[in-house]
C-alpha cells in the first residue's frame, strides 16, 4: 500500500500548483459573480481527466501511475483555460496582470487566517483516516466508500455555500443589510432542504454502494451502517456548508480560523477513544462515522451558528 501511495504522490504532486491557480482563479469569478465559468472549466477539466486516466491506466498500462498523471495532466489544461478567460478579463476591465503590492498584502492577511482554517480542516481529515487505518484494512477501504459519498454530497451542497459567499459579498459591498439577511435566511433554509434530499438519496443507495465500488458484498454489508449516519448528518452538512460561505463572503477569516481551532477540541478526543477501544469491523466503522459526521460537523454547526445569531460578521473588516 505504502509503495501505491508514493508512486502516486511522487506523479501528483507536479498538479499541486496548477490546482492552486485553479482555485484562486476560481475565486476571482466568484467575486464578479460569475459561477457559470468556472462551472464549465471544472466540467470539462474533470471529464478531461477521467478519459486521460482510462487511457492511461488502461490504454497505456501504466496503473496507478496512470491516475496520477491523468489529473495533473487535466489541471494544468485548467490552468490554460483560466489563463485565457482572466487575460480577457484583465483587457475588458483595462486591469493590470501584474501583481500590486496593496492586493497582496489585503490577500496574505485574509487568505493566512483561512489557511489556519483550512489546516484546521485537514487536521481532523487526517487525524480520522489515520483512526481508520488503526482499525484494519477493510475499514479503512470502507470509510474511503464512506468519505467519497460525503465528498461528493458536500460538493453539492457546497454550491450554495458558494452563491452565499458571493451574493453576501456582494450585498455587504452595496450596504444593502437587509437583502444580506435575506439573502442569509433563504440560502440557510435552501442548505437544510438540499441536505434532506441528498440524505434520502444517500440512504436509499447505503446498500449498493459497498457492491458499486467494490463488487464485494461483505464490504457492501460493513459500510451501509456508517453510510446510514452520513444520510442522517446531511442537513446539518448543508448548513454548516452554507454558515460557511457567509461568514466567508463578509471576510470574516480570523473567526473562521479561530472556529477551526474550536472544533477540534472535542472531536480529537472522540477519535482517541475509537482507536483507544480498539472497536472495529461494522462497529468500529458507525462509530468513525458518528465520530466526524456528529461530533465534528456538530461542532462546526455550533461555533458558526453562534457567530451568525451575534450579528458581529456584519462588522467584519473590508
Amino acid at each position: 500500500m505504502a509503495a501505491q501511495a508514493n508512486e502516486y504522490l511522487v506523479i501528483s504532486m507536479w498538479g499541486l500548483p496548477a490546482m492552486l491557480i485553479v482555485f484562486a482563479a476560481t475565486g476571482l469569478l466568484r467575486g464578479m459573480q460569475d459561477t457559470m465559468t468556472p462551472l464549465w472549466i471544472a466540467g470539462l477539466g474533470f471529464g478531461a481527466n477521467a478519459l486521460l486516466n482510462w487511457l492511461f491506466i488502461y490504454g497505456l498500462g501504466w496503473g496507478i501511475a496512470g491516475s496520477a498523471a491523468g489529473t495533473v495532466t487535466a489541471q494544468w489544461g485548467m490552468v490554460a483555460a483560466y489563463a485565457l478567460v482572466i487575460r480577457r478579463l484583465a483587457t475588458r476591465h483595462s486591469a493590470s496582470l501584474r501583481a500590486q503590492r496593496a492586493g497582496i498584502r489585503s490577500t496574505a492577511t485574509s487568505g493566512g487566517w483561512l489557511f489556519l482554517r483550512t489546516v484546521s480542516l485537514r487536521v481532523a481529515l487526517l487525524a480520522t483516516v489515520g483512526v481508520a487505518t488503526g482499525i484494519g484494512t477493510d475499514e479503512l477501504a470502507g470509510w474511503q466508500i464512506v468519505f467519497t459519498i460525503f465528498s461528493a454530497a458536500a460538493f453539492a451542497l457546497d454550491a450554495l455555500a458558494i452563491a452565499a459567499q458571493a451574493l453576501i459579498g456582494k450585498e455587504l459591498g452595496a450596504g444593502d443589510e437587509q437583502q444580506v439577511h435575506r439573502v442569509l435566511a433563504r440560502t440557510v433554509a435552501w442548505g437544510a432542504w438540499f441536505g434532506v434530499i441528498v440524505g434520502a438519496i444517500i440512504a436509499a443507495l447505503s446498500g449498493l454502494l459497498g457492491i458499486i465500488f467494490t463488487g464485494d458484498a461483505e464490504i457492501a454489508t460493513l459500510v451501509q451502517p456508517a453510510l446510514l449516519v452520513l444520510a442522517v448528518a446531511q442537513p446539518i452538512a448543508g448548513v454548516v456548508f452554507v454558515l460557511d460561505g457567509v461568514l466567508m463572503g463578509a471576510n470574516d477569516a480570523r473567526y473562521l480560523a479561530i472556529a477551526g481551532g474550536l472544533n477540534l477540541v472535542p472531536f480529537l478526543p472522540a477519535l482517541w477513544i475509537i482507536a483507544a477501544t480498539g472497536v472495529d469491523g461494522g462497529a468500529g466503522l458507525v462509530w468513525l462515522a458518528v465520530a466526524f459526521f456528529g461530533v465534528y460537523l456538530l461542532a462546526r454547526l455550533a461555533t458558526l451558528g453562534w457567530r451568525v445569531r451575534s450579528g458581529r460578521w456584519l462588522g467584519a473588516p473590508a
